[in-house]
């Protein structure tokens, strides 16, 4: 057999189980995250999530697919080892870029909302009094 296409089915199956990895740990975890910026509406935070873990998987597993290619052939050991270190290098860093881009867009949005509830006054005003006359 090749040993790019063995360099391939290792690419292939290493970036494919890390990006299932890290979609569910971000799922599991950004769940709770999203609840308190979407203010506990459990249901919407359960919508987004499953949204933004489509979208996570859709674009990374596209660039893994699209970067999948190989120029040179690989006539070693060494070879393998070369190509995937490279492309699974850029696979991790294109993964970790996602996930710190989802974490500030929420973390934007989480402190519009805090800003919001802040200026709220705790309790509603319920009567009017005119200031003094020496004030």
């Amino acid at each position: 057999m090749d040993l790019t296409v063995v360099a391939y089915v290792i690419y292939l199956l290493v970036s494919i189980a890390l990006t299932v990895w890290v979609a569910r740990t971000l799922s599991r975890n950004g769940r709770i995250f999203l609840a308190d910026v979407l203010h506990g509406n459990e249901k919407l935070a359960d919508a987004v999530n499953h949204l933004l873990v489509v979208g996570f998987y859709l674009v990374n597993l596209g660039f893994v697919a699209l970067y999948l290619n190989q120029d040179e052939e690989i006539l070693n050991a060494r070879g393998i080892f070369e190509a995937l270190s490279t492309k699974l290098g850029v696979v991790l860093l294109v993964l970790g870029v996602m996930h710190l881009g989802n974490v500030y867009v929420l973390n934007k949005i989480r402190r519009r909302g805090v800003m919001e509830r802040e200026q709220m006054p705790p309790v509603a005003p319920t009567d009017w009094v005119a200031p003094a006359a020496g004030a």
